[in-house]
């Protein structure tokens, strides 16, 4: 995964490309996936496990995967790492005392050897 993967995409003309979505629980991930995509947001529940959206971007079709972010769940994460394009973390930045929290989990998940590059 990593910037030089996604411009070999471009150039290949490969249209499918798969994003990461992770962070603490609570923190939107649910709720941008689905502005995104143009959906209700009103009533979202905890995600257990993952969500899979597809979102179409000009010529390419975007694979969200909305991963849960509980506490339990979080040593699973690297499990979706391998053929991910791209990886956002979402900050919930209103909840302060969840903070250094997040940047430990950003932290470790930056140490994983299968994102080594990106």
């Amino acid at each position: 995964m990593g910037l030089l993967s996604i411009v070999r995409k471009i150039k290949r003309k490969e249209k499918e490309m798969r994003i990461l979505m992770v962070g603490l629980d609570n923190s939107g991930k649910t709720t941008i996936v689905l502005k995104i995509n143009g959906e209700d947001t009103s009533v979202i529940s905890p995600t257990l496990g993952f969500n899979i959206k597809t979102i179409q971007y000009q010529k390419y079709s975007l694979n969200i995967w909305d991963v849960g972010g509980q506490k339990t769940i979080r040593s699973y994460w690297r499990n979706y790492f391998e053929q991910t394009d791209g990886l956002v973390w979402v900050v919930d930045s209103s909840d302060v005392r969840r903070l250094d929290d997040c940047r430990a989990e950003l932290h470790n998940l930056l140490k994983e050897e299968r994102l080594a590059g990106s």
